[in-house]
């Protein structure tokens, strides 16, 4: 019997820096409600969102990826030709093929590192960040750059009263590399796919073809329902990934659960019993919902305004279209 050489990688894995890229263009609440005939006041009582950001035509996926990834590398401490892999979570590139990330890897000057794109819409972050730390530890690779990308406005419809205020756009990265101490804890992840349908493009793109007219499909929202299985499934999630991580939500210092609506944030934390000293991220007031760039996104924000520092113990907890899920406990850089 032949013997092969096995993977031999790092004891354990960490976040080494994390990058951001928020679009230059703030739009508030007040540019959107006539076309849905709602009102900032509405809008603020049912999502928590007082404006968000929109990329101009230059801010492309690629471009956002590149400038988050950059900070991110600066702040890591990393050059680029160190990458050996490089994740890309999105689910708003255009293309079905190829994959952004391998431009991306490629116009930040890594070695030819593999390069591939994910699709577990707003867990997609939380996904990339679970295979990266995998890799660092199984040794497939020992430095990986996973982002967290949207141009959600290229597929929201402006006229739908239930997303038009809800989506934007921006860019979040992380370098995950090796540590003698555990960085990234186990993660806890899978998916509801008997409600598959609560988030979903509303045309599949054969329909759209074939019409006289054709039109961008775009992304709806059972809101109601997504709202109730958020607030409640995703707190035992949190609390699974704590019991898998060994802690209590007493050892947490920062908490960065997905920016898709500030009730299902204060909902989830009134069902965990968190501590009044943990640090809640609330980057959806401000950004709006930026799906797989979410979590990078809001911890990046807590990093720079020094509600969370180096160190902390920090949950994050992602969940999406699929309905997907991922949550892990990580140690901030």
């Amino acid at each position: 019997m032949t013997t092969l050489n096995p993977s031999v990688g790092a004891a354990q894995s960490r976040i080494l820096g994390i990058g951001t890229y928020r679009p230059e263009r703030i739009v508030p609440n007040s540019e959107l409600v006539e076309a849905i005939d709602s009102s900032d006041e509405w809008i603020q009582q049912r999502s928590g969102i007082k404006e968000r950001r929109f990329a101009g035509p230059e801010e492309t996926v690629q471009m956002m990826s590149v400038a988050a990834s950059r900070q991110a590398l600066e702040r890591a401490g990393i050059d680029a030709a160190q990458i050996d892999c490089v994740v890309v979570a999105t689910v708003s590139h255009m293309l079905q093929t190829p994959a952004i990330a391998t431009a991306i890897a490629h116009e930040l000057g890594t070695d030819k590192a593999p390069a591939f794109d994910i699709s577990a819409a707003c867990a997609g972050f939380c996904h990339g960040l679970a295979l990266g730390s995998d890799m660092v530890r199984a040794g497939s690779a020992k430095h990986v750059l996973v982002i967290g990308v949207e141009r959600l406005t290229d597929i929201t419809s402006l006229n739908d009263r239930g997303t038009a205020f809800i989506f934007a756009d921006g860019a979040g990265a992380a370098v995950i590399g090796p540590s003698e101490e555990v960085g990234i804890g186990p993660v806890v992840w899978g998916s509801d796919g008997e409600q598959y349908d609560l988030i979903r493009q509303d045309e599949d793109w054969r329909d759209v073809l074939v019409q006289e007219k054709p039109t961008m499909p775009h992304l709806i929202m059972q809101g109601a329902a997504v709202f109730r299985w958020a607030s409640f499934a995703m707190a035992k999630i949190a609390e699974a990934t704590l019991d898998k991580a060994g802690i209590t939500v007493d050892d947490l210092d920062v908490f960065v659960p997905h920016q898709a609506n500030m009730r299902i944030i204060d909902a989830m934390a009134r069902s965990m019993k968190l501590p009044a000293h943990v640090q809640i991220a609330r980057d959806i007031a401000e950004q709006g919902n930026t799906s797989a760039a979410s979590i990078p996104l809001a911890l990046g924000r807590m990093i720079d305004e020094g509600t969370a520092k180096s160190g902390d113990t920090a949950l994050l907890i992602a969940f999406g279209a699929g309905l997907a899920y991922a949550a892990q406990v990580v140690v901030l850089p």
